[in-house]
């Protein structure tokens, strides 16, 4: 564990990481704080219930904390069905869709970051329930550092992967054509770290936001691919021909070996993904 530490961070010394961290979360809280009421009246003017959602994650070295999001689905169906949301799913209300979409639903994670429990750039903290599950040794390795905001597996979910979690069972479409590929990507982040890299994800973020918005919807891979093993997948309902989904050896990995579990997961309920 030291010496991935040690390697995400060789470039700052901690201290100087969670300074520059959370600096940029305060400037982003005052910034966007008018985007903020907006969305805030019009998930109240969409949707009975609360304006943000709560939701259990796991993060650095295996602990447990609460995530924060605005809330995009209506509070009736919240404990019902997939813990994955999937394409054009029919929980979400349509300004719920929109923050999706656009990822702003995400904003409130700023809070996280000034709570010391994310940091901007950082593999996506994971739902205690795939953790447990579905996690192998490679997968616990990026528990080892901060999760963050954005990473080359959270990218490539953003523009490859949801499109893949069909509304049948978004659960198993996640867990075999997703995961694997997305930690495989982050381990790529984490033991290649540099404040330059990190630099490129958030302009390559930005980058992304912006092809959305502009109505944008097929997108090249992340370079982070190429170094990751793959096999060729047939292009299915939703799916960019020119995009592979699976990484040959994490899916195998997955499928033949034991699940590495953190003990005090076992113990954890298993909350509802928004």
């Amino acid at each position: 564990m030291t010496s991935l530490i040690s390697t995400a961070t060789k470039f700052l010394p901690f201290s100087v990481r969670r300074a520059l961290d959370t600096s940029l979360a305060l400037v982003g809280l005052i910034a966007l704080s008018p985007l903020f009421c907006l969305a805030a009246i019009g998930i109240r003017l969409s949707s009975p219930g609360p304006i943000f959602y709560r939701a259990a994650r796991i993060g650095l070295n295996g602990c447990r904390f609460t995530m924060y999001k605005f809330r995009t689905m209506h509070t009736e169906q919240r404990t019902l069905k997939s813990r994955i949301t999937a394409d054009k799913d029919p929980r979400t209300f349509a300004l719920g869709a929109l923050l999706r979409r656009l990822k702003i639903d995400e904003l409130p994670q700023l809070v996280n970051i000034v709570r010391g429990e994310m940091s901007i750039v950082g593999p996506r903290p994971e739902d205690p329930y795939f953790v447990e599950n579905n996690y192998t040794e490679d997968g616990f390795e990026t528990l080892q550092v901060l999760p963050g905001l954005t990473s080359p597996g959270s990218i490539f979910y953003y523009t490859h992967g949801e499109k893949c979690v069909g509304s049948s069972d978004p659960e198993a479409a996640y867990v075999e054509h997703v995961l694997p590929v997305k930690l495989a990507l982050d381990l790529v982040y984490i033991r290649e770290a540099s404040l330059l890299y990190d630099l490129r994800l958030i302009l390559r973020t930005i980058r992304v936001l912006v092809w959305v918005f502009a109505g944008r919807t097929d997108f090249p891979d992340p370079p982070e691919m190429k170094k990751i093993p793959m096999a060729t997948v047939k292009p299915q309902s939703g799916r960019t021909a020119q995009s592979p989904f699976v990484a040959a050896e994490v899916q195998n990995s997955v499928a033949g070996s034991e699940s590495h579990v953190v003990p005090h997961l076992r113990s954890l309920e298993t909350p509802y993904n928004q």
